[in-house]
């Protein structure tokens, strides 16, 4: 791969581990600019990712740990449904078409979106516990190692949706990445759709980035970020999605 691919790809990464590390699901744009800025295969791109998030997850999780925003056992019993089906997921990625995966993608993206621009204040609910939060995470863990979203863009609305407060949720999607990254990464090398190159530009860029989302969401308010994020969202699950129905009438415009 182009040296000066690997370097835009890192450059790029920076913007989406900052958007990641302060809001959790900024992520999700990280696919997207794989497949379409830099051209790689949607299978190479989602275990890039996965790869990625290994470093995001570890580093957002120190971050929001040591300033108390975690609830450690809610993330126990999220790890228990999230990693054996993130390994399933991985595995079955191969089987899905790339435009299936694409839509589903999207979808994702758009759902993001609307969640993060539908939530206007903090609430102050409580995280739900025990075999519920297992549940979700056999759901969040199976989605995220599917498409490529990590985690976060898929936990994330629902604890919005159930409305757990805003650095709870962001913490809580932070610590169960890297789980659900490394469990994804293994199924990704024994699918053999890893590329270390890849995935080592992509870590990289997500880690710089990272440390400044995390860092900055705890001491500016990220309201104006959420919006801009969830503008961001809507704009580009949009245009995925008029993309593929270009697609399916015959007409290729990128």
């Amino acid at each position: 791969m182009d040296y000066s691919v690997l370097i835009t790809i890192s450059v790029f990464s920076v913007f989406v581990g900052f958007l990641t590390g302060a809001t959790s699901i900024g992520g999700v744009l990280l696919v997207p600019m794989l497949i379409y800025v830099a051209g790689i295969d949607v299978r190479l791109a989602i275990a890039a990712a996965m790869f990625g998030y290994l470093f995001t997850g570890s580093i957002g999780a120190a971050i929001f740990a040591r300033r108390g925003s975690i609830a450690w056992r809610a993330v126990l019993w999220l790890c228990l449904g999230a990693v054996p089906f993130a390994f399933a997921g991985s595995i079955a990625s191969k089987i899905f078409p790339a435009g299936l995966l694409e839509m589903a993608i999207a979808l994702l993206i758009l759902f993001a979106g609307w969640q993060s621009l539908r939530q206007e204040n903090d609430t102050a609910g409580v995280p739900p516990e025990g075999s519920m939060l297992a549940g979700i995470g056999c759901g969040v863990g199976f989605i995220s190692a599917v498409t490529g979203t990590g985690g976060p863009v898929t936990l994330a609305p629902i604890l919005l949706w159930l409305e757990i407060p805003v650095l709870t949720t962001i913490g809580l999607s932070q610590a169960v990445m890297m789980p659900i990254a490394a469990a994804a990464t293994v199924g990704n090398i024994l699918n053999g759709t890893w590329d270390l190159m890849l995935g080592g530009a992509v870590s990289i860029g997500l880690s710089i980035g990272t440390v400044l989302g995390a860092t900055f969401a705890h001491i500016i308010s990220v309201q104006r970020l959420k919006l801009f994020l969830a503008c961001t969202l809507l704009v580009i699950g949009g245009v995925i999605l008029a993309r593929l129905a270009l697609q399916k009438a015959g007409i290729e415009i990128f």
